[in-house]
């Protein structure tokens, strides 16, 4: 996703804090429910693939197949080629594009995969028409999102719940909906995927031993004071530059604890076209 699009404004922006986190996703972590439906010779459309982890690990699993992986930030596709490169990774390629309007045919690709995007817009069963239109019959629609009210810490601290709520109000203000994964199987119904042929499930990203807690601790610590979301709360009103602080600060002590703990639920749908 870039920062914005025709019905929504993209929460976090493309600040180095957020492209860490991204750039760490693998097909996986991210998507171990969809792996084992990729067979060698499969287009597989990525949409609002980023730096291109996920995009670049399906490749590896498609030989004499192809990835194309879309994204409307055309800074962050060069990362995601210099990846691809990097790695030696041919069958592949980025391009520019909005999952609102897919600039390929009916019917072009054996799966289309989205990572966290349509809790970011306001017509997520909308987009799931779209990425249906260009799956061929027979193939597969998956998505992963996130859903934040089920983010959980211990020991626990007021500061963190206060984020996550002002994270999840200010994506709404924004025109998303940062509790997706709940919503997954309603979106897909609205899509109109009959009920029969979608699967749904869930899986959850803990963070509890130090190398972990350290890492995410102090992404988001960075996020909250140096990402677009902090233009956002400030611009908006929703909170203070020292609220922000408070809560940048909050994450860092979290991480430094023993016995810090955190985890949080993603929704996972496989729909069959």
């Amino acid at each position: 996703m870039s920062d914005s699009t025709p019905s929504a404004t993209y929460i976090n922006g493309h600040h180095e804090s957020v492209l860490r986190s991204h750039k760490s996703r693998t097909a996986e972590n991210s998507a171990g429910y969809l792996l084992p439906h990729i067979k060698p010779g499969m287009r597989i459309l990525d949409v609002g693939c980023g730096p291109g982890t996920i995009s670049i690990d399906f490749a590896k699993h498609v030989a004499h197949g192809h990835v194309v992986g879309v994204e409307n930030s055309p800074e962050v596709l060069v990362e995601a080629r210099a990846a691809a490169v990097s790695q030696c990774v041919s069958n592949i390629e980025f391009v520019v594009g909005d999952i609102h309007a897919l600039d390929f045919p009916d019917g072009a690709f054996d799966v289309v995969h989205a990572h966290q995007v349509l809790q970011h817009i306001s017509d997520p069963a909308g987009a799931l028409r779209e990425m249906r239109r260009v799956t061929k019959c027979g193939g597969l629609v998956a998505t992963r999102e996130s859903d934040l009210n089920t983010m959980t810490w211990f020991p626990e601290n007021d500061a963190l719940v206060e984020w996550r709520d002002l994270h999840i109000r200010v994506g709404r203000a924004l025109g998303g909906e940062p509790n997706a994964g709940r919503r997954l199987v309603s979106w897909a119904l609205a899509a109109g995927f009959p009920r029969k042929d979608i699967t749904a499930a869930s899986t959850s990203w803990c963070y509890s031993d130090p190398e972990e807690r350290a890492w995410w601790s102090i992404m988001w610590q960075d996020r909250i004071l140096n990402s677009s979301f902090a233009r956002h709360v400030l611009d908006g009103g929703y909170a203070t530059q020292e609220d922000l602080e408070r809560m940048a600060q909050a994450w860092r002590k979290w991480g430094e604890q023993e016995d810090g703990w955190f985890a949080f639920l993603h929704g996972e749908v496989l729909c069959r076209v």
